[in-house]
């Protein structure tokens, strides 16, 4: 009797080192309490608990058994639209084709989804056969979902072994964050027609600023003779440099400067639909949020960026954004600052000061469910949002004044 445990014991261990993930929590449980009983009843002559270990041996060499065999399937994963926003149902198809020459016993197919799980009952499949599964995906938030791999699984009915084999790549799903339409808000903000002036002075652009008296070397294109002619000595124009609006945003992911998650959700939702605006208007952007600057070459790959940002203990607060943008976008004309409700807004105009002179400043707090507040101070305003339709009207009071 212990040769035969002995030897269907290590048969099981056989089959647990060929096949990966092939032995439950159940499973486990099983081969120890069968080691157990038979080396007791064994030891001490019980033979009730002899026959109870032969029973657990048999049921593991069972399950064995049933995960021994080859099948061989060709399975076709694919997304109605890769790209969805929240509160959109994106829908899938699932598609498993048997390619060997002989009939395939039934077996489960499982498809990850996020954190989740979605399992599906494949029939038994002939020669060429197919089987088609349409699923449907909730997209109650925003997020990166990862769809796949799709695995088939053979095993015992009571889950003691079972066999997983991969038969396809994960597909990620970009679940958008919500968007609100800022035509015509963000004019002034986000918008110029020919550049807009700075306070750096030279002698050729388009801005006028003043008149000088020549120097040597000076362009005499530049010459206004009008006024030499009157006051009998050379004067030439001087000129402001002009530069095209370039915005940078910035969004704080920093869990401490938000009271909930949807004070976070409601800063991306902000963040994506200026982006967004700014894009479709071909201005020039930058946009730093989580590990660093965003994509901005199209709209969607700078969706997907947003769909994947998340609060974090090593995420920058509201404190570090000015300096941030001051690094990585030094030419920036508009700068966005976006934060949760924490930060008061003695420390938000505390912060702004590290930006360089001369950009104009919008600190945008998201306070879920809060009134719509706009307070300007010269080229610095701060607002505040409690919905995202509130964003368009704080843009509008924003270029006002």
């Amino acid at each position: 009797m212990r040769a035969v445990l002995r030897a269907v014991t290590g048969g099981v261990a056989r089959a647990a080192r060929r096949f990966a993930e092939p032995v439950s929590g159940l499973g486990w449980a099983v081969a120890v309490a069968t080691g157990v009983l038979g080396g007791v009843g064994w030891r001490l002559g019980w033979i009730e608990l002899t026959v109870i270990a032969a029973g657990l041996a048999a049921a593991l060499l069972s399950a064995g058994l049933l995960t021994i065999g080859r099948s061989i399937y060709s399975v076709e994963l694919e997304l109605s639209d890769s790209r969805v926003t929240v509160g959109q149902r994106a829908v899938g198809r699932l598609a498993v084709q048997n390619t060997s020459r002989r009939r395939l016993l039934p077996a489960q197919i499982e498809l990850p989804v996020g954190r989740g799980a979605a399992n599906f009952s494949l029939p038994s499949l002939g020669p060429g056969a197919t089987h088609e599964e349409v699923f449907a995906i909730p997209t109650t938030r925003r997020a990166v979902v990862a769809v796949g791999p799709v695995r088939s699984v053979r095993g015992d009915p009571l889950g003691l072994l079972c066999r997983r084999v991969r038969w396809s790549e994960a597909v990620d799903l970009f679940v958008h964050p919500e968007l609100v339409s800022l035509a015509g808000a963000a004019s002034g903000v986000i918008r110029d027609l020919e550049g807009q002036a700075t306070r750096t002075l030279s002698d050729s652009d388009m801005s006028f600023h003043a008149l000088r008296d020549y120097v040597a070397g000076d362009d005499r294109r530049h010459i206004h003779w009008k006024t030499s002619a009157r006051i009998g000595t050379l004067m030439v124009r001087q000129f402001e440099d002009t530069r095209r609006t370039h915005t940078a945003i910035a969004l704080s992911t920093s869990p401490d400067d938000y009271a909930s998650a949807d004070e976070f959700e409601l800063a991306v939702a902000a963040v994506a639909s200026i982006g967004v605006q700014a894009l479709r208007d071909e201005r020039d952007l930058t946009v730093l949020a989580g590990a660093g600057a965003l994509r901005v070459s199209a709209p969607p790959r700078f969706l997907d960026d947003c769909s994947g940002l998340e609060a974090g203990p090593d995420g920058r607060g509201y404190a570090a954004l000015p300096q941030w943008v001051s690094r990585q976008a030094s030419d920036a004309s508009v700068a966005i600052l976006v934060t949760g409700s924490v930060p008061t807004s003695d420390q938000l105009r505390a912060s702004a000061v590290h930006l360089p002179v001369g950009v104009r400043t919008l600190v945008l707090a998201c306070r879920a469910g809060a009134p719509v507040e706009v307070a300007s101070r010269g080229r610095l305003t701060l607002a505040q949002i409690g919905l995202l339709m509130d964003l368009p009207r704080v843009l509008r009071r924003a270029v006002a004044g």
